[in-house]
């Protein structure tokens, strides 16, 4: 199974669900896990498919994301790129070079480093960021890490008007609710711009969720 494979999933949910078809990602997910476990025990029928799946649904649900929201954020100007675009070694063309100056956390002698960040949203006519968007699968595997980057971009006046969100499908429900709430939704709740669940279950929503 490949990306591209996703993609035509998506697509095919698009025409069922239109503009509501990111909240099927879930279920997406779940028979994407189905066929990508056919295609694997067929190559390798003594092999570990949680990990490989494991694997898979890491690295491909942030560019499942990407392709979902490009679209509509080049409708409004904007300028959409994958954030390991900028911490390639070597010379990046004059736009990206500017983006990632604009998007770089000053650590005085330690030198300009880069958030780890999964999306870049910016406007092309000044290179100025908008936004830095982390996706994952779960909270448990960057949401800590993504109050960390939104408290350091605040500290600085070149960075402190770049919003951070997360995107997820929240598979812990870690979200759910806010009766006894989790590390995991205060720290949204709290720290960062926004945190959007694809799923078509019950989520206590707030001003932030």
């Amino acid at each position: 199974m490949k990306f591209e494979d996703l993609k035509d999933m998506y697509s095919e949910a698009q025409l069922v669900d239109g503009e509501h078809a990111y909240k099927s990602v879930s279920q997406l997910l779940q028979d994407a896990k189905a066929r990508h476990k056919q295609d694997f025990l067929r190559e390798r029928p003594d092999g570990d498919n949680e990990q490989s799946w494991r694997a898979f649904k890491g690295k491909n649900f942030e560019k499942l994301i990407q392709h979902i929201i490009t679209e509509s954020i080049e409708a409004l100007g904007m300028r959409v790129i994958n954030g390991n675009k900028l911490e390639r070694s070597g010379s990046l063309p004059y736009e990206l070079s500017l983006v990632k100056r604009n998007l770089a956390i000053d650590y005085g002698e330690f030198g300009l480093h880069l958030p780890d960040v999964d999306i870049v949203v910016y406007n092309p006519k000044n290179m100025r960021v908008i936004a830095v968007i982390s996706s994952k699968v779960t909270l448990r595997e960057r949401i800590a890490q993504t109050g960390y980057w939104k408290l350091k971009l605040l500290q600085d006046k070149t960075t402190e008007h770049i919003k951070v969100y997360f995107i997820t499908p929240d598979e812990d429900g870690t979200l759910t609710t806010t009766y006894l709430p989790k590390k995991g939704r205060a720290i949204v709740e709290i720290d960062l711009d926004g945190t959007y669940v694809l799923t078509e279950a019950d989520i206590e929503e707030q001003k932030r969720i």
